[in-house]
């Protein structure tokens, strides 16, 4: 069994920053990373890749470039927690024991509960921006989109960027009226959800975008099957329980997220699966030396990478007080971001707290659609991502 004073799980956005951040606070503490990929992604990049704008391998760098300096990379997957003793073990049948345990695996894709979509995604106008193996395809269905029935979709249940399914859709519409075939082409974006957006000052904006690009809004639909054969995709009413069948020529796929099932299968999760922490100091509920963060965790925001930037400071300083044995201090209010691009040159930047009420970075009403914005996404927030963020600066 091996020893380390903080375990993180994860070598995401959370678990980068979080250790970067602790690292830069204290250069003497023992930390360890469990990550097994090799490489890591800049994934709100991805919308961008799908709208052909840059190329999936921009959005990558090696994970041994962005571990910090000091800290110990262990190559594995965590298998199950055991928190009553302070350890876990990992696919390899390696048991690692902590002091202090930070959960930051990130979200699952659950591919596999949409009938027909893990044969499918990726090819003959099934594609999807989620993964660094089909976003790709997303770009070759829009460019080879010239009439028919183009189909988005947003599933029931959190995903990563609660917006992220739309920016696609709408990026889509852009390039079809740009290249001449948009009066060949049917917009369709379909949400299990009842409305665009959850916060009210940017849903009236979003919904006038839709309206005015001609996207037909269909809510309450819960994608369940791609009949790729056929081109026929199978949706569940969320009130009526209807089966409801669209026909399409492209069509993009959110998939199904969750929290991982090594985490939703322990004791350190809640009733939903993710990691039970209080909101606000991001601090285990029941166990007080494990604390969550990010996408797997159980804080009532959106996940996004933006999130994390704000809730790695409130942990890493909870975190330090806890070790230092005073009252935890730190206080994270649910802050989120949500950069909604609406086109190749337009962009609406949502930032929100756990009220739902705006919590906006600039001085101008952001919910109006900038290009100004649009750059920043595209060209500013990497840079704070790589050069920042994952460096614990900012």
């Amino acid at each position: 069994m091996s020893h380390h004073q903080i375990v993180i799980v994860g070598g995401g956005t959370a678990g980068i920053t979080v250790a970067a951040r602790l690292r830069n606070a204290n250069p003497s503490l023992d930390i360890a990373i469990i990550e097994p990929s090799q490489k890591h992604y800049y994934q709100p990049l991805w919308t961008l890749v799908g709208g052909g704008m840059f190329k999936p391998e921009e959005s990558g760098r090696d994970e041994a470039d962005l571990i910090p300096y000091g800290v110990t990379w262990i190559k594995s997957f965590v298998d199950t927690f055991t928190p009553q003793s302070n350890h876990l073990a990992t696919r390899d049948g390696e048991t690692i024991s902590y002091d202090y345990l930070i959960v930051a695996p990130g979200i699952q894709l659950n591919w596999d509960k949409v009938k027909g979509l893990k044969e499918a995604v990726g090819k003959e106008g099934v594609c999807s921006n989620y993964s660094i193996e089909t976003v790709a395809s997303t770009w070759e269905s829009i460019r080879n989109m010239k009439q028919g029935v183009a189909l988005f979709t947003q599933p029931a249940g959190a995903v990563k960027c609660g917006g992220a399914p739309q920016k696609i859709c709408y990026l889509a519409e852009d390039y079809f009226r740009r290249n001449g075939v948009r009066d060949d082409v049917e917009v369709i974006f379909t949400t299990a959800g009842p409305r665009l957006f959850a916060v009210d000052q940017y849903r009236e904006v979003l919904e006038k975008v839709a309206a005015r690009k001609g996207v037909e809004p269909r809510f309450r639909h819960n994608l369940v099957e791609i009949r790729s054969a056929t081109k026929e995709a199978v949706y569940r009413h969320m009130d009526t329980d209807e089966e409801i069948i669209i026909q399409y020529d492209m069509i993009h796929v959110t998939p199904p997220m969750s929290a991982p099932d090594f985490v939703a299968n322990s004791e350190l999760a809640d009733e939903a699966g993710w990691v039970d922490v209080d909101k606000h100091t991001l601090q285990h509920t029941r166990f007080s030396n494990v604390f969550g963060i990010g996408d797997a965790s159980s804080l009532p925001t959106s996940k996004t990478g933006a999130a994390v930037r704000k809730q790695a400071p409130v942990l890493v300083n909870n975190l330090l007080s806890l070790i230092q044995q005073e009252p935890l201090t730190a206080s994270y209010d649910g802050y989120t971001s949500c950069p909604v691009v609406t086109g190749y040159d337009s962009l609406v930047l949502a930032e929100f707290d756990y009220s739902g009420q705006p919590a906006e970075t600039f001085p101008f009403a952001q919910s109006k659609e900038r290009f100004s914005m649009f750059l920043l996404k595209k060209f500013g927030l990497p840079a704070l991502y790589w050069h920042g963020m994952l460096r614990g600066r900012v």
